[in-house]
């Protein structure tokens, strides 16, 4: 039980003021006293409402910490299996979840020794809405010491490998849900994203990521580093599984004012939409790095695949493109 806060006493406050070098008065004491009265009421006050927590709606096991022949590329952290309902636009997929977003009962170290043992008695709002949807917690996916890293060297349980070439980085910090996809072990993964941990890890490992509009998607329960640049999105391995799982996870959540604004479209739906008037923008620094010649060629290539059917200006993006550098 918390220790209730209480008022301290003429002689306490008197002690405090000697310990700083100040001098005061019983009188100043006991005027700072009445002056504190209102914060420590009010600090009562909230100890006697009840904390809003978060539901856990599902059964589950506490599930294991995989040997290294279960999991060659470091990129779990721990497997589960637990099971939401039968059916839903994820019914049956096993998603991994970045261990920086609460699992119930799941142990969560957020890539960091400061938080080994920590289990948490809540399951995220993203995670609550995949088991709704019908799918499969199969696991937490390693991630970076804090996610302060868009390498994949920090994370404390070793480095996270590139299933392309395990001698490769897999990109940071949501590495392990890149990696995991990219090995086949799930078609799906939630990350995090802040300053590219999203982005960077699904093309480094060559899976389809985003990271969606902020407040689209609730971080109710995910280890924050930011309000403002905290996001939480899919990393799928095509682009109909990156819909399906933000389907599942965007919208409003009371527990988020992030979330007050969200305006949730139709991305089933989009995905047959096709590339018709679509505007296509091709970075030009893109060009100006590496084997110049090769990612001109890349450029010109896919680019007007891209935008063969569409009502794009390619010639002049790839025209800024082959003067960088």
């Amino acid at each position: 039980m918390a220790i209730p806060p209480r008022l301290p006493t003429i002689s306490q406050i008197l002690e405090m003021a000697e310990a700083f070098g100040m001098n005061l008065t019983e009188d100043d004491a006991a005027s700072f006293r009445g002056l504190m009265a209102g914060s420590i009421a009010s600090y009562a006050r909230l100890d006697e409402l009840a904390e809003p927590k978060l539901p856990v709606k599902y059964p589950r096991v506490p599930g294991y910490r995989p040997p290294a022949e279960e999991n060659p590329f470091n990129a779990w952290y721990w497997k589960t299996n637990i099971s939401g309902a039968k059916g839903g636009v994820l019914a049956g997929e096993r998603v991994a979840v970045k261990d920086n977003i609460c699992v119930a009962g799941v142990p969560m170290m957020n890539g960091s020794r400061v938080l080994e043992g920590y289990v948490p008695d809540v399951d995220a709002t993203v995670v609550t809405r995949v088991l709704d949807a019908g799918g499969v917690i199969a696991g937490k996916a390693a991630c970076e010491d804090l996610c302060f890293s868009a390498g994949s060297h920090t994370c404390a349980t070793g480095p996270i490998r590139n299933p392309h070439n395990p001698k490769h980085s897999a990109g940071g910090s949501s590495g392990g849900s890149a990696a995991l996809v990219a090995a086949g072990q799930v078609t799906m993964a939630l990350g995090g994203d802040q300053g590219g941990s999203i982005r960077t890890p699904s093309a480094w490992c060559g899976v389809f990521g985003l990271k969606p509009t902020w407040g689209l998607v609730p971080m109710t329960g995910g280890m924050p580093i930011s309000y403002s640049v905290d996001h939480c999105g899919p990393i799928c391995s095509s682009t109909e599984n990156v819909a399906r799982l933000l389907t599942a996870i965007a919208g409003h959540d009371p527990h988020d004012p992030r979330t007050i604004n969200a305006k949730v479209g139709n991305y089933m739906e989009a995905l047959g939409r096709g590339v018709d008037g679509l505007r296509v923008g091709l970075l030009k620094e893109g060009a100006g790095s590496g084997n110049r010649q090769v990612v001109r060629h890349d450029l010109d290539r896919g680019g007007r695949r891209l935008v063969s059917r569409a009502d794009g200006r390619l010639d002049r993006l790839l025209r800024a493109a082959r003067r960088a550098g």
